[in-house]
């Protein structure tokens, strides 16, 4: 099957996901095992059992997988988009284990299995906009990270909750060049009551299937009003702290990356405008843009988080 990036593919080619998927079956009852070991890592994917969550916040077309899964930024596997999609099946994503810490009633070593296995997964369709100017539509299955939260246990001195990825320079590519891109490993935060929020998951797949490596296999957070930057992949490590924990970007370039990563299009990044974006699989570079919405959208839920505070200054 030959698989072209897809940036420029316009909605009429892309083949509709039943069609896709009877067509892996197929394939498959007709070849056998030996035919469905030959798949690579980045295409083969297990199905996963999760109902329908009233929190989804759009109706809108679906961005195709074969977009979401081709068309990446995970840096740790290469900067181009489509690098992740050929190089991210290196990562070896089980066994899995996530370090809780700090500030908490519960710390431990939590196999990922463990970390979720006791919250209903859910399928929530969500907007994402990345900070490049581009946006898809995402149908995650995850977990709420409130979930975890309180099952963990966080003192009353937890302000903030840090994360951290995976940093295996043997098996990421990305990471081991002679002028780091970023300094590893990555890291983000949330202010609690941002994690706490119910539109906050902990994502372990897409549609209905677990997550490809290039999209942050085998957990990763999804903030959707935030930018994409936010949305830490592999995670390995959650720490609740007192203090605003440092972020990758924010680390690499301050003035352009805030902590916060609200979507704000009247606040534009130094170097491009963020009042408009291109939504992947519609038609490429030429499509015509559409306005970027405030809070990604999701404004009727998120803004009273940050009431009274100056989103020009904290961005």
């Amino acid at each position: 099957m030959l698989i072209r990036r897809s940036a420029n593919i316009v909605p009429s080619e892309i083949t509709p996901r039943d069609v896709y998927f009877n067509r892996r079956q197929l394939m498959a009852g007709a070849a056998g095992l030996v035919a469905a070991a030959a798949w690579p890592d980045a295409l083969r994917a297990a199905p996963l059992s999760a109902t329908k969550s009233p929190l989804s916040a759009t109706d809108e077309k679906l961005t195709s997988r074969k977009d979401i899964t081709t068309y990446n930024n995970y840096y740790e596997f290469g900067t181009d988009k489509a690098s992740p999609a050929q190089n991210a099946h290196t990562l070896k994503t089980t066994p899995w284990t996530v370090k809780v810490d700090g500030l908490v009633a519960k710390p431990a070593a939590y196999a990922v299995e463990d970390l979720i296995k006791e919250s209903s997964l859910e399928e929530r369709i969500y907007r994402m906009r990345c900070v490049e100017g581009w946006s898809m539509v995402i149908p995650w299955v995850g977990i709420p990270l409130a979930d975890v939260i309180k099952r963990v246990e966080p003192q009353g001195s937890a302000k903030y909750v840090a994360f951290e990825t995976a940093y295996r320079p043997d098996e990421m590519s990305g990471v081991d060049t002679l002028i780091p891109i970023l300094d590893w490993p990555y890291v983000e935060g949330l202010r609690m009551d941002e994690a706490m929020h119910p539109l906050t998951i902990l994502a372990v797949g897409l549609y209905g299937e677990t997550l490809p490596n290039q999209n942050g296999a085998p957990i990763r957070l999804v903030v959707p009003w935030k930018y994409g930057f936010k949305g830490i992949k592999s995670i390995t490590r959650i720490s609740f702290v007192e203090k605003q924990p440092e972020t990758s970007w924010n680390k690499q370039a301050s003035n352009e990356y805030g902590f916060y990563a609200n979507v704000n299009p009247a606040v534009d990044h130094p170097r491009w405008s963020q009042a408009t974006e291109r939504r992947i699989g519609e038609g490429g570079l030429f499509v015509k843009r559409r306005p970027t919405l405030m809070f990604n959208g999701y404004a009727d839920q998120v803004a009273q988080l940050y009431m009274g505070m100056d989103l020009k200054k904290f961005y």
